[in-house]
């Protein structure tokens, strides 16, 4: 039974072989000119949204699009948009959106004032533009994203379980993996930082490659692993998860380029961005070492088949990962 509910859950993962991709709504709105702005607006077809959302703008702005072009999955059409007043105190969103649409992220750019950097959903698909938005607004903005970025994006997920599953599968605490997680979101966040600055850069191909590499091998090590007998994986858990959390890091670069950052509060934007990584996996690793325990608890002969097969699930599911991630 327990076999046949693994077996289910990866089938529902390997739906999500993109799954290091942010695919929301987007849209952004940058004033070139006094009432004059230039509109973006980016609507992904998988989430449906491309059928039913536009923007929404008030009623003394006149919006003008272009048709739109299919980027990467999405609908993206470009245009502009003549203001007869300011936005500060008028409401702007996305209309039309249909109960469970996926969320989407707002960005507003005045000139000479701080951007609006916000997050839009289904029950709350617009806002009241603030007169003088503050960076607190873009830390919780992109905490969030943070957070929903990590729990939605299968690979890290998969990775940060596979720790799990690799340091507690016999019963220890949880320091190493919290330790190990940590280093992860170090390792992490001084490569996005440094893609992000222009410091350095990978090709986005081969990056995502190498992170479902990094999944099958945390999967290997979790099936050779013996009792009495820790393997560098286990002596050493935070250098390998800083190793590769290094590579992880160009992923979230990648995902952040689709969603955008606010140029005037770069530094806040990332240091949220990373600590809703950071609060996403702590979460990860609660639930996962809880029902870890659980299981000991109530089935404990069944606790090693079920890591095992969890592993060859992850293991399988990365390698289908890394097959297509060579062939795109």
């Amino acid at each position: 039974m327990i076999r046949l509910a693994l077996a289910l859950l990866l089938l529902w993962l390997a739906g999500a072989a993109r799954a290091d991709e942010l695919r929301p709504f987007y849209l952004e709105l940058t004033e070139t000119s006094a009432g004059q702005w230039d509109v973006l607006w980016k609507a992904p077809v998988l989430g449906g949204i491309a059928g039913q959302g536009r923007p929404q703008l008030p009623p003394v702005c006149t919006l003008a699009l272009d048709p739109p072009q299919l980027v990467n999955g999405a609908l993206v059409a470009s245009g502009r948009a003549r203001c007869t007043a300011p936005l500060a105190g008028a409401r702007v969103g996305v209309a039309g959106l249909a109960p469970g649409s996926p969320d989407g992220l707002l960005r507003i750019a005045p000139r000479g004032q701080p951007v609006v950097a916000a997050q839009l959903r289904a029950d709350a698909p617009s806002l009241i533009v603030a007169g003088q938005p503050g960076r607190w607004q873009v830390a919780r903005t992109y905490g969030v994203i943070g957070v929903e970025h990590i729990l939605g994006g299968i690979d890290h997920l998969l990775f940060v379980v596979a720790l799990v599953l690799l340091l507690r599968r016999e019963q220890r605490s949880l320091g190493p993996v919290v330790a190990a997680a940590t280093a992860f979101t170090i390792a992490h966040s001084l490569t996005l930082a440094g893609t992000t600055l222009g410091l350095f850069g990978l090709p986005q191909a081969p990056v995502e490659a190498v992170i479902a590499l990094s999944i099958i091998f945390l999967a290997v090590e979790i099936v050779k692993a013996t009792p009495g007998q820790p393997r560098l994986s286990e002596r050493w858990p935070w250098l390998v998860a800083f190793l590769f959390g290094l590579l992880h890091g160009f992923g979230f670069a990648g995902a952040l380029r689709e969603v955008g950052l606010p140029p005037g509060e770069l530094p806040m934007a990332l240091l949220a961005f990373n600590l809703g990584v950071e609060a996403g996996q702590l979460l990860i690793i609660a639930v996962a070492a809880g029902l870890l325990a659980l299981l000991r608890r109530m089935a404990p002969a069944a606790l090693r088949p079920a890591i095992i097969t969890l592993a060859y699930g992850i293991g399988s599911l990365a390698s289908y990962w890394f097959i297509e991630r060579l062939l795109v």
